[in-house]
């Protein structure tokens, strides 16, 4: 089946992150569905929903389980920004597209460090197979975009992303979660979105633009409008196969 014969819905944290596709859009129409803002929109053959998640987890999965249940989407879109790690060779502007989420905070501290929810013995989700800390994405998807986004020139990198419920602002921290999970990038909703399509038993890309690098925090190296402009740029490139 090829991205035009799917049931699509692009979800995304903020408005600022689906403006462009909005705007460029052939139509769109504000769908009445409180409590969250949904839009109905066409792209040449392509009609889609998009909706505004709000920022964090629980925003993520309340909004990704309503969609769900009022559409029936196929394949959920997430795109927004994130930042980078120093290790990932990844740049502000690049994009960044996932090919499994980890929850980075849930776990057990203990005097010894931190411990994923192996250690606790309960998976997050359990269906055919238990899930832990990390939801796989779906190859076949993530793999077509990113020959899309090599193929159109943009500056790309696949790997795991780490959704995280606060956002590292040192160096040191963000090191530290590289080293743990060997992820290119982090995000506050992704691994939240993929395990409620992963529940439903529906399909998920996930496609970031790089914000920042994640370091001592300073807003002078970041430029937010450049990644969401970027995402939404590759997501329309996408879109038109």
């Amino acid at each position: 089946m090829s991205i035009l014969e799917k049931n699509i819905v692009v979800a995304a944290s903020t408005l600022m992150e689906v403006r462009l596709l909005l705007k460029q859009a052939t139509s769109f129409s504000e769908l009445s569905l409180n409590p969250f803002t949904v839009w109905s929109a066409s792209f040449g053959k392509l009609s889609f929903y998009i909706v505004v998640t709000g920022v964090g987890k629980a925003n993520a999965s309340s909004a990704i389980t309503f969609v769900m249940e009022r559409f029936s989407p196929e394949l959920v879109i997430n795109i927004g920004c994130g930042g980078a790690y120093i290790g990932s060779g990844l740049s502000v502007g690049d994009i960044a597209i996932a090919t499994s989420e980890i929850y980075g905070d849930e776990g057990v501290l203990t005097p010894d460090g931190w411990h994923s929810m192996e250690l606790i013995g309960i998976p997050l989700l359990k269906k055919e197979e238990s899930y832990m800390n990390e939801f796989p994405l779906s190859p076949d998807i993530y793999d077509k975009a990113f020959n899309t986004a090599r193929d159109k020139d943009f500056q790309v990198k696949q790997g795991k992303f780490i959704t995280v419920s606060t956002c590292s602002g040192t160096t040191a921290k963000g090191e530290e979660l590289f080293r743990r999970f060997g992820g290119i990038c982090e995000n506050m909703e992704g691994a939240a979105i993929v395990h409620t399509t992963t529940r439903y038993g529906a399909s998920c890309l996930e496609i970031r633009g790089i914000s920042n690098i994640v370091e001592d925090r300073d807003f002078t190296k970041w430029n937010i409008p450049l990644a969401v402009e970027r995402s939404q740029q590759f997501l329309l490139n996408f879109l038109k196969m």
